[in-house]
This record gives C-alpha cells, sequence and structure tokens, in this order.
C-alpha cells in the first residue's frame, strides 16, 4: 500500500560500519561486496536478532541476486501529467463497473472495515485499483530476493534490510514462502501492496483462516489496509475530498494545502460544494485547483494529507482520492477550461528562468513539484497574476 515514491527517490550516503544508520533507518551489516558473504552476513544478523537458526537457514539458502530488481528501480518514472488527463487515463468505466463489484462481493468485509476502522470502502477500493487491478497484476518479481537485492545495494540499505528481517519473520509464521512468494520489484506484497514491516505491524486475519495471505485473500488485503490507513492516522468516519465550485472573485492566493480553515469558513467566502452540502463544516481544509483557477476545484480534509503515506506524488494522491468520491456516487467532475498545461521543453524553460530569479526549484526537470509551484506562485504575486500555482504561457512569458 505505501509504494515507497519518496523513499526511493531519495540518495544517501553509506557508512561502513555495522548497524550505522541511514537517516533514522539502521543499516544492519554492511552492503556491497560479495553477495554470497553478504546473505550470509544478513544470516548471522537474523540469528543474533533472535531468529530460528533453521528458519533463518531455510529462508536465506535460496536467495538470489535479481539484476531486473535494480533495472526496475533506476528506470522509475515520475508522474508528469496533469491531473486532468491522468485521472482520465486511470479511472474507467471498467475500473468503476469491478469497483461496484467488488463492494457488492465483500459488502460484509466493508462494513466490518467501517465500524472497525472507520476507512470507507471508495478509499480501499481505490488503493485496490490503483495498486493491483483488483488483484489482477501483483507483480512476479520474488519478494525475498528482490529485498535481498535492494539490501545489498548501496544506495538504500537502510530502507530494505529491515524489510528482510520482516520478511523472515513472516516465513516463521507461515505468511509467505521465500521461494514462491511474488510481488512488487521493491518488495510490496499482495492485493493492496504491502512491505512486510508493514504486514508485521498492520496485517489482519481478514478470512479468520490463522494466516495473514495478502496476495490471496480480499478479506485480509482489505482489512490490513484499512489497518494500516488507521496507524498512519486516518480519522474515522470524517471526508477526505469535495468537489466544490469556486466564485470568479476567490482569492486565489488562499488555494493550497498550507492555506487551511474550517470548512464552514470556507463557504462564507463563497466556496460551494457540487451536492450543496458541507460535508465536513467544522473540520479544518484546503482548497485545492489543480489546474489553476479555470479548472476543477476541490476542499481537501485531513484525511487527504493522510494519503500522502501511501504516495508522494500530489497529482496521483488526488486521482485516487477522487476516484475514491466516484466509488461513492459523486459525480464526474467539472473540467472546467483550464489554461493548457506546458510541454516538457516550456515546464523546463519556466524552471531556468524561475531558477534566474532566485527560486529553488530543485532539477530542471520539467516536473511541477513543490518547489516549482511555491515559486510560481511567488512570481504570480509579483506580476499581479492570479495566485493558483498553475504555470501558463502568459507566466513563462512574461518571465
Amino acid at each position: 500500500m505505501r509504494t515507497l515514491l519518496t523513499s526511493l527517490l531519495l540518495s544517501c550516503a553509506i557508512g561502513p560500519a555495522f548497524a550505522a544508520t541511514e537517516g533514522d533507518r539502521e543499516i544492519i551489516v554492511p552492503c556491497g561486496g560479495s553477495f554470497a558473504d553478504f546473505t550470509a552476513a544478513m544470516q548471522r544478523a537474523a540469528i543474533d536478532r533472535g531468529a530460528d537458526p533453521g528458519a533463518a537457514a531455510q529462508f536465506f539458502s535460496g536467495v538470489r541476486q535479481d539484476p531486473d530488481t535494480l533495472a526496475a528501480d533506476q528506470r522509475q518514472g515520475v508522474f508528469t501529467l496533469p491531473f486532468v488527463d491522468f485521472a482520465r487515463r486511470l479511472i474507467s468505466q471498467s475500473r468503476m463497473d469491478r469497483g461496484q463489484a467488488n463492494a457488492d462481493r465483500y459488502a460484509d468485509t466493508f462494513a466490518r472495515i467501517q465500524q472497525q476502522y472507520g476507512v470507507p470502502e471508495g478509499v480501499l477500493l481505490a488503493f485496490w485499483a490503483f495498486e493491483t487491478d483488483y488483484g489482477a497484476v501483483q507483480g512476479d518479481f520474488n519478494t525475498v530476493n528482490s529485498l535481498m537485492t535492494l539490501s545489498h545495494d548501496c544506495r538504500r540499505p537502510g530502507l530494505f534490510q529491515p524489510q528482510v528481517m520482516a520478511a523472515l519473520k513472516l516465513y516463521e509464521r507461515g505468511d509467505i514462502d521465500p521461494r514462491s512468494t511474488t510481488g512488487a520489484w521493491a518488495g510490496e506484497i499482495g492485493m493492496v501492496q504491502m512491505l512486510p514491516e508493514d504486514i508485521l505491524t498492520n496485517g489482519v486475519d481478514g478470512d479468520g483462516d490463522g494466516h495473514v495471505t495478502l496476495k490471496t485473500s480480499p478479506q485480509d488485503a482489505l482489512m490490513s489496509g484499512a489497518n494500516m490507513l488507521r496507524d498512519l492516522g486516518w480519522r474515522a468516519n470524517e471526508p477526505w475530498l469535495e468537489e466544490v465550485t469556486l466564485p470568479s472573485d476567490f482569492r486565489w492566493e488562499l488555494t493550497g494545502l498550507e492555506t487551511t480553515r474550517p470548512a464552514s469558513e470556507w463557504a462564507s467566502l463563497g466556496v460551494t460544494p457540487r451536492d450543496g452540502n458541507i460535508d465536513g463544516p467544522g473540520l479544518p481544509a484546503s482548497v485545492i485547483v489543480p489546474q489553476g483557477k479555470d479548472g476543477p476545484a476541490f476542499l481537501a480534509y485531513p484525511n487527504f494529507s493522510v494519503l500522502f503515506e501511501w504516495n508522494q506524488s500530489f497529482t496521483n494522491v488526488l486521482t485516487a482520492a477522487y476516484f475514491a468520491q466516484r466509488l461513492e456516487g459523486a459525480p464526474v467532475f467539472d473540467v472546467g477550461t483550464p489554461s493548457p498545461a506546458l510541454s516538457d521543453a516550456e515546464m523546463k524553460e519556466l524552471q531556468r528562468k524561475l531558477q534566474a530569479r532566485g527560486h529553488d526549484v530543485g532539477e530542471v526537470d520539467g516536473i511541477l513539484g513543490a518547489g516549482t509551484r511555491s515559486a510560481v506562485r511567488a512570481e504570480q504575486a509579483r506580476l499581479g497574476l492570479p495566485v493558483d500555482a498553475w504555470p501558463t504561457r502568459q507566466l513563462l512569458n512574461s518571465l
């Protein structure tokens, strides 16, 4: 469920000492060198940490380095499509229909989840759809081989080595098989793609068979996903997103997740939900306009921010949150008439111009990330343009 987008994009400096740290994560054994020697060291470390010697020997005996895992890691992409295009690409009628069918098929499970965790079925269905297409595409990388390969690689060993130890504990419980369990290249397992540590912490035996099997049991996967969301801070029975319309004279500088006000206060400023009713009038909320003042607009509640623990891409999180709304019965969003998105070349040109004016936009990569959005807002304010963080050709030409 947690896709590791932020962690996987971080670089790190690796020290040679045993039990060094990578940020706030422990490097259990030194990375690199002979893979066989590394595997033996990991096995010894697992036993030192309390693993059964026989189980550890079995777990590590068939481990292999996987070059395909490293290749997948190195070709990671970043979402660059604007929200409207990205949402249209991911949210098909087929996914809508299958979501409704799964809601009906597992109605009892969703009712238990609502009662125990306060997480709506739409949110879990959206995760299930986007992570694995409702379980159809769970990944065919050997989980233990991938985790060991990434633990041996010296870029982020502190991220992956603890996952190996967690996978060993799952093996000791009989919940995974190091030879046959497969998943995503970064070690996520099952229908909602959870890492071994998260399975240990939040895994739930939803079908009552005595095991947490996220690959084959929708009940286990959905209950575990809901438990993990709660652990990440999900506020039970509260909204997460609501489509709204904004008055033409709205103060656009108030948009963005940086500004939070009670939803009732936004209503007093002319923010109007499409269904006519504010979902959480007493809750803090932000007005977000992913493609500027002329595109779709939403109220984002505290639960929306929890979803960034799943993925750090604003467009991905918003699309998942909106899809959850659609699965709960919301209408298709009003596209509006947003200014066309800049091309990749234009975005890079804009970033270079923003850099020239002293703004920190990070790498000139053509991606509308947080740094670029902040710089766009600053220049829009300086130039007397609507401050909505959406880069337009007018802004590019003005710079």
